[in-house]
């Protein structure tokens, strides 16, 4: 049954993501403004930097995954998100072999993921003709709101599940 927790969880966020925007309070909502809640991304950096060892690659097996059923579910291309979540979290996982795992480190490595990820998927769907916004706009109304969204999330959801993914890695891997 451990073995359940962690894919739950991510499955519990990936639904979320999907009705993110009907549970913000609506002044948020409203206006030109577009958030995109990564709150999959964001738990997988944690899996990464709090649950995985130096040479295990879990975030990044979970990483191709639930990337993929985001591009099932949300997108109309696939692959996308699959292959964005995979780099960014191996990306996460070899900074993480020289970073000390605290609170600081954790927020600049999840917003240089956030970051990442969001202009990679843009400029993937600029290519493709999926996204006509210029760049100069996609900053101020995708990314910048995308990103404080994110790291609220963050913010909320770091002093709960932190201590529990260190005491499952602890229980995973003392054996």
């Amino acid at each position: 049954m451990k073995k359940l927790i962690l894919p739950l969880i991510l499955f519990f966020f990936l639904v979320l993501e999907g009705v993110a925007i009907d549970l913000l309070p609506p002044i948020l909502v409203v206006g030109d403004y577009m958030m995109a809640p990564h709150w999959v991304l964001v738990f997988l950096a944690l899996i990464t930097i709090f649950y995985d060892k130096k040479d295990t690659y879990i975030a990044v097996v979970y990483a191709i995954v639930f990337g993929f059923l985001i591009d099932i579910v949300y997108t109309e291309i696939l692959g996308v998100y699959m292959f964005t979540y995979a780099v960014v979290i191996y990306l996460i996982h070899s900074l993480m072999k020289v970073l000390q795992s605290n609170f600081y480190v954790t927020l600049a490595v999840v917003i240089g993921g956030l970051i990442a990820s969001d202009v990679f998927i843009h400029f993937v769907y600029t290519v493709i003709g999926i996204a006509e916004i210029s760049w100069k706009n996609y900053f101020t109304v995708r990314l910048l709101p995308s990103l404080l969204a994110n790291i609220l999330f963050l913010l909320i959801i770091y002093p709960i599940l932190v201590k529990l993914l260190v005491k499952w890695s602890k229980e995973e891997y003392s054996d």
